[in-house]
């Protein structure tokens, strides 16, 4: 996709944006109680979740037919596929299919939030983790998906962010900044913490 969308779809997709400003606003005047510590583990499940994730996308595309090259080398797929590998415009998933995928999306939220609360004993810093290693996983899932079939060729490419409870459809460059953005706003918050931690 060579055009620039400016909005994601559905609309009440877009207000993401608004996030890392609000808890930016939320947090930055007591601060976040948060270590270096917790938020490299929270950084390292995230980017490893993130690829675990890109995995099951390939191993998806692949088992459906829709990834040129697979049974080559990793070099093959990024090359045979290059041309048609589009996230967003393939077919759909079968029903069987798009109910274990709705299943699996519920599945990786439950998994950040109980990352989040094993990791701070405050609800505060519970969702600090939980938007932080979120963020994380999302960019490690892009990452991960460009290692391996080289998808997304551009962040103008467009994608389908979660099923539930209808599609969200935007451009790699909406997630990515939304991600970037409550890393920024976390890493804000916990630095202007005047409160030791407990």
């Amino acid at each position: 996709m060579d055009k620039f969308q400016v909005w994601a779809q559905p609309w009440w997709v877009n207000l993401l944006l608004a996030v890392p400003f609000l808890i930016y606003l939320l947090w930055r005047r007591r601060g976040l109680a948060l270590t270096a510590a917790q938020l490299a583990l929270a950084t390292l499940f995230g980017a490893a979740f993130g690829f675990v994730e890109a995995a099951v996308v390939v191993y998806l595309r692949a088992a459906l037919g829709l990834l040129p090259g697979y049974k080559g080398t990793l070099a093959d797929v990024a090359r045979m596929s290059a041309s048609v590998y589009q996230q967003a415009e393939s077919v759909e998933l079968p029903q069987s299919l798009l109910t274990v995928e709705l299943f699996r999306e519920a599945a990786t939220i439950v998994m950040l939030i109980t990352v989040a609360l094993l990791a701070a004993p405050r609800i505060r810093e519970r969702w600090a983790i939980f938007l932080w290693a979120f963020a994380v996983w999302d960019m490690a899932y892009y990452a991960g998906l460009w290692a391996t079939v080289r998808w997304p060729a551009s962040l103008k490419d467009l994608d389908v962010l979660f099923l539930i409870p209808v599609p969200w459809l935007s451009q790699v460059w909406f997630p990515i900044l939304v991600s970037l953005l409550t890393l920024l706003a976390v890493a804000l918050a916990r630095n202007g913490s005047q409160r030791p931690i407990p």
